[in-house]
């Protein structure tokens, strides 16, 4: 345990160094940053909102869209069992208020109506109680004569509402932060209003445009029949509607959806066969299936592409695409398509928002209060390393030298990661610094009691450090494990924690127990001392 072999000296090493190397930036200014040698990292820490400042925006949720898209997707459900069922026919089709109304044209086919109908009132949204389970109704359906009606609940619509709020939030927090780094805190305030907050963001306006896009994407039948005049007049068929296209002229797109951005599982930048940059996308297992279906059975027409009620791509169907694969051209610059494919991963906003208000917030301690903190923990961690030395001598120095280390590595894996750091993000930290003397402690507790048994120096050491192995791993392991479940199931603040706390936790273990033990071993092998100095 004792014994260093040279491809693991060098890889000590070569972890050191490229910790220095990540959190040097952190303590050069911006011009010695801007005079560095391209291939050394130039990135820094960035800090949060509490101690930074950032940007503040309030939206307003636009909620009431959620009943008209439920009301026309009811009205779609209604079409399609008049499709499905041989010789049921609904008339006047329509929404009225809250509700959908349809009449059935026979007389012997109103109780298979009803049966029918019955079945998209059996759905329930929400958890009533999420103890007990369960959920709330969210149509209701009533008969008159051979008029039905299938009427939102007034719960079912709250329901609706505060999930599609609670969706679009979390399509915000993938827009914004999509690796999860820069601890944005959203949360929602009222019914209808959601909070963003982003730490050191210097421009509101791009974050208001990365948001602001419903970024809607879905996929229409053209009609080629209709002539420029018809378009110009605003003359059109049954459910369709003309939308503007990027190339600035009109066309006429059939309403019903074929696919809609739901079924994408990827989006990402490519180019196309000109050299220019493109979106390709990947279907789901469903959504390929149907991709395919729809482009075998019309070769030779074209398809719409549709992004917020805009025509972005209008090709030409040549060959059936199978493989549940495509490719959006004309999308401008690179930073265009990389815009698109980060909000066609995200997904799209159930419903449309409006900023309300926004502004820059400073610094929520003060900057006299943060290097008082800062004075405080650099009085700390010297008391720390003071104390070390005098318990247990150069085991203590060794200790330092690898506490010291410890910091290095978690500032340069911060800002490699161009993780954001926050109050609760200097917790997680001093935890593992916490942890990592702790560790230390453990080990030379260890030695000390194996010399004491009359063990010698080298024996002493190495079950020492094997006899406290198990014990430090334990504890790191379980902690570890905390971390990533507060990852996973938190949000803003708490996932930073989560962040520093893992990091913090990989790098005290390297540091406690395999630099600390090659320093503590190098030296025994020098001096080889009678008796161990603690």
């Amino acid at each position: 345990m004792l014994t260093f072999p040279r491809w693991k000296i060098i890889m000590i090493m070569g972890v050191v160094l490229l910790g220095i190397l990540t959190s040097l930036p952190n303590f050069l200014t911006e011009k010695q940053r801007e005079e560095l040698p391209g291939f050394l990292p130039s990135d820094t820490l960035n800090l949060g909102l509490d101690l930074r400042g950032g940007v503040r925006i309030l939206w307003g949720a636009e909620t009431d869209d959620v009943v008209n898209s439920r009301l026309n997707n009811i009205a779609d459900q209604v079409r399609d069992i008049r499709r499905s069922e041989q010789g049921l026919n609904f008339r006047n089709i329509r929404i009225e208020g809250q509700s959908v109304t349809a009449e059935v044209t026979r007389d012997d086919m109103v109780e298979t109506a009803r049966e029918k109908l019955r079945e998209l009132t059996t759905v329930t949204v929400g958890a009533a109680n999420p103890l007990m389970g369960g959920g709330i109704k969210e149509l209701e359906l009533a008969q008159d004569g051979n008029k039905f009606t299938l009427t939102l609940t007034e719960q079912g619509i709250e329901v609706q509402k505060r999930e599609a709020v609670a969706r679009a939030m979390e399509v915000i927090r993938k827009r914004v932060d999509p690796d999860g780094t820069k601890e944005v805190t959203i949360q929602p305030e009222g019914n209808d209003r959601i909070i963003l907050e982003v730490p050191g963001a210097d421009d509101p306006e791009q974050i208001k445009i990365l948001v602001g896009q419903t970024a809607k994407l879905t996929f229409h039948d053209v009609n080629t029949n209709v002539s420029a005049e018809d378009i110009q007049r605003g003359r059109v068929g049954y459910r369709e509607k003309i939308l503007p296209s990027k190339d600035g002229y009109s066309m006429v797109i059939k309403e019903r959806v074929i696919l809609s951005g739901e079924d994408l599982i990827d989006a990402r930048v490519e180019y196309d066969k000109n050299g220019k940059p493109a979106v390709g996308f990947t279907f789901n297992t469903s959504g390929a299936k149907r991709f395919g279906t729809h482009t075998q059975n019309n070769i030779g027409r074209p398809f719409a592409i549709v992004l917020d009620n805009e025509i972005i791509s209008a090709p030409n169907i040549i060959t059936p695409i199978l493989g549940g694969q495509g490719q959006i051209t004309n999308v401008g610059a690179v930073a265009d398509a990389q815009e698109l494919a980060t909000l066609l991963k995200a997904g799209a906003l159930p419903i449309p928002l409006q900023v309300m208000s926004e502004r820059s917030v400073g610094p929520d301690l003060g900057q006299e209060n943060i290097d008082a903190g800062e004075i405080a923990a650099v009085i700390g961690f010297i008391g720390v390393i003071i104390y070390m030395i005098l318990s247990y001598g150069r085991f203590g120095i060794a200790a330092s030298i690898s506490l010291i280390t410890n910091l290095v590595l978690i500032m340069g894996a911060l800002s490699f990661l161009q993780a954001t750091l926050t109050l609760p993000g200097i917790a997680g930290i001093v935890l593992t610094i916490g942890m990592a003397v702790d560790a230390n402690v453990l080990v030379f507790e260890r030695i000390r009691e194996e010399q004491n048994n009359g063990r010698k120096p080298f024996p002493a050491m190495e079950h020492g450090y094997g006899e406290a192995f198990s014990t430090i791993m334990d504890a790191n392991i379980t902690t570890f494990i905390a971390a990533a479940v507060l990852y996973m199931l938190g949000s803003g603040p708490v996932q930073g924690f989560a962040v520093t706390l893992a990091i913090g936790i990989l790098t005290s273990m390297f540091t406690a127990v395999v630099l600390s033990r090659f320093i503590l071993a190098t030296w025994l092998k020098r001096v080889r001392p009678a008796k161990l100095p603690l």
